[in-house]
């Protein structure tokens, strides 16, 4: 490969380290061009997963700022440029990799962190963000139906004392007047 073209493949990769919400890195050893394909789908649309050089993969994380690769770009790697949900990402990585044992999840980087395999795997079992969205709003429906009934209890006992109040007030001249 000639310097420009390195070159050119370099800053390439660093625009994509830079415009990703997230990167995995993995090994895909012995997995066929038709698994990669079923990969790729998996991952979605919002997933760019690509066949990448080791050195300028180093070098082009590195000017991006992501030291999460060190030492572990070796071998057959391939990265995942996540754009959409690093969870629903992590989660396809994490499926597919139990299916087929020759995808190594190695490393990732999100939100400004360098993640270890375990890490990663974290971020897949947790609920996607679609799901916890709607146990926010569950439980805020369940606090807001709590102060609705509560209001409305203080609403019928306010009623009632000030229905005893003139109830009273009318007997009282009632017995002066005796």
């Amino acid at each position: 490969m000639a310097t420009q073209e390195k070159i050119a493949a370099v800053s390439e990769l660093k625009e994509r380290f830079e415009g990703s919400n997230a990167v995995v890195l993995t090994e895909y050893r012995g997995l066929t061009v038709a698994k990669l394909k079923e990969l790729r789908r998996a991952l979605g649309a919002e997933t760019e997963y690509a066949v990448v050089k080791n050195t300028l993969a180093g070098i082009a994380a590195k000017e991006a700022g992501i030291d999460a690769f060190e030492g572990q770009l070796a071998g057959p790697s391939a990265i995942a440029f996540i754009n959409g949900e690093f969870i629903d990402a992590a989660k396809a990585l994490r499926d597919f990799a139990k299916e087929n044992p020759q995808l190594i999840i190695k490393s990732g980087y999100y939100d400004g962190e360098a993640l270890d395999q375990a890490g990663v795997d974290r971020f897949a079992s947790l609920e996607s963000r679609e799901v916890l969205l709607a146990k926010v709003a569950g439980g805020a429906k369940g606090a807001l139906s709590k102060i609705a009934r509560t209001v409305d209890a203080l609403r019928i006992k306010l009623e009632e004392s000030e229905g005893a109040a003139p109830a009273a007030a009318e007997e009282a001249p009632a017995e002066d007047a005796e």
